[in-house]
């Protein structure tokens, strides 16, 4: 099958021509269509699928076929993502397969100054891709109307409920139109009993799409267990991208910490690494996955918040020098390679501690990874297993500290432009106590009974009503 079968516009066929592309794939064969028709589609598919051309060429097919109602240029389409470099991906996929469309379109997120975000919002915009955080920062600002969306699409769905934003994307829902007034899409790698819920709140009689078993890896890809000791993981891991002369290698932590210093460790080997986590300035992410991409960084060092929106093509190598303590995380990693039908290596390097960790993935992946020994790397079997020291062994636990990675930046951000602006009248702002190294905001409950004994007014008030206590990435 091809894409002219798809019906797709003359406009999006160059588009789609001008990358090189002649067949789509699986999921795009079975949204494009549904989408089309003004469906509302739940979709289910690996990372590498193409499922962000699924929705953003019907999209913009949808769009482009009818003006906006009363005129002027309202933001028409909103596309939610969980992470920054996920967003602009998506906004990137967007200007590609819309360049020779009349449509405008935008990208916010958060760690980046706000104002230019506001002016181009000024100038109006078509179709918004947005983190959830910096879009309710917008609202709360009234730099955004979100009053005339006529088509919802959120992207990775499951990693937003892994991170903590259903708060942040029900307050979203409220903005905008009713439900019976839009479109609404649902993208998601797995298919969890809280996404189903989120399905059954957010859609009208979905069309239900699955192109893979569900937490399936891509099959092109080829896993390997290396057990090794813990001590010996850095070591194993020089050596092997030297001698087999990897060239480009994406490497995963579990901590930001380990991030750092094994980027540094490598660097040390005479290997280009770069390190990229929630930590990291949105500038210095944005460096470290160009260096990646263009070849001057051969190893890019990454925590979990990078496992979803990095698209690299042809990645030939992943590593988890460190297992997840989410099983279905694995899965997210390992599909940075492998993806648009190329084939790809995932290689886990295992220590005894770890030995839990992996066998709930083989239970999620219903198979076992084979083991190879390396010579000269073999376990010591004296070495007695001990817990895993980053003070994350569950999966909820596991989960609020991707999550609270993901939003350490914006966070901080968002105190320091409070810290920074002038007061108003009759308000003060609290300094920190000393030997405090930051101060965790309030719970909303708490928050809420604050506001009543402590009135603000206008858009402070709002701002506190929006946040909810709670801080976010993006």
């Amino acid at each position: 099958m091809s894409f002219d079968t798809l019906g797709l516009s003359a406009e999006l066929m160059r588009a789609i021509g001008e990358q090189g592309y002649t067949q789509p794939t699986p999921i795009q064969i079975k949204a494009i269509p549904l989408i089309l028709r003004g469906k509302d589609v739940m979709a289910g598919a690996q990372t590498g699928t193409g499922k962000t051309a699924g929705f953003t060429l019907p999209l913009l097919q949808r769009l482009s076929a009818s003006p906006a109602k009363n005129g002027g240029r309202p933001i028409r389409a909103l596309v939610l993502t969980p992470t920054r470099e996920l967003a602009a991906q998506v906004a990137e996929s967007v200007e590609t397969y819309g360049r020779h469309l009349p449509l405008k379109s935008a990208v916010i997120f958060g760690g980046v100054k706000i104002n230019p975000q506001i002016d181009t919002l000024r100038r109006g915009v078509d179709i918004l891709v947005a983190t959830p955080g910096r879009l309710l920062d917008h609202a709360g600002q009234k730099t955004v109307d979100l009053s005339r969306i006529e088509i919802l699409v959120l992207d990775e769905a499951d990693r937003m409920l892994d991170m903590g934003f259903i708060h942040d994307i029900r307050k979203v829902l409220a903005l905008l139109p009713e439900n019976g007034a839009r479109q609404n899409l649902l993208f998601s790698a797995t298919f969890s009993s809280e996404i189903k819920q989120l399905a059954d709140r957010l859609l009208n009689r979905p069309e239900l799409i699955e192109v893979a078993r569900r937490n399936t890896t891509a099959e092109r890809i080829e896993q390997v267990v290396h057990p090794v000791d813990k001590q010996r993981k850095r070591e194993l891991l020089s050596h092997m991208i030297g001698s087999q002369n990897w060239r480009q290698v994406l490497v995963f932590t579990r901590t930001k910490h380990g991030a750092n210093r094994l980027a540094q460790q490598l660097e040390k080997d005479g290997l280009s690494a770069a390190a990229i986590h929630g930590n990291k300035s949105q500038g210095a992410r944005t460096r470290a996955l160009a260096g990646f991409k263009n070849g001057n960084v051969r190893i890019l060092v990454a925590t979990d918040i990078a496992a979803r929106g990095l698209d690299i093509d042809q990645l030939p190598h992943v590593v988890n020098y460190e297992l997840p303590n989410v099983p279905e995380d694995y899965v997210h990693r390992i599909g940075r390679t492998g993806r648009a039908g190329n084939e790809g290596q995932a290689i886990s390097l295992v220590c005894v501690d770890e030995q839990k960790l992996l066998l709930d993935i083989q239970r999620l992946l219903k198979r076992e990874i084979p083991k190879v020994v390396l010579a000269g790397y073999e376990p010591d079997p004296s070495i007695q297993a001990e817990p895993i020291q980053n003070g994350r062994n569950g999966a909820n636990r596991s989960r609020l500290s991707t999550r609270n990675e993901g939003r350490t930046r914006s966070g901080n951000a968002a105190r320091t432009q409070r810290a920074s602006a002038p007061a108003r009248p009759g308000e003060k702002h609290a300094a920190p106590k000393p030997g405090h190294k930051h101060v965790r905001r309030k719970t909303a409950e708490s928050q809420v009974k604050s506001q009543h004994r402590h009135p603000r007014s206008g858009q402070a008030r709002e701002r506190a009503a929006l946040l909810g206590g709670g801080s976010r990435d993006d």
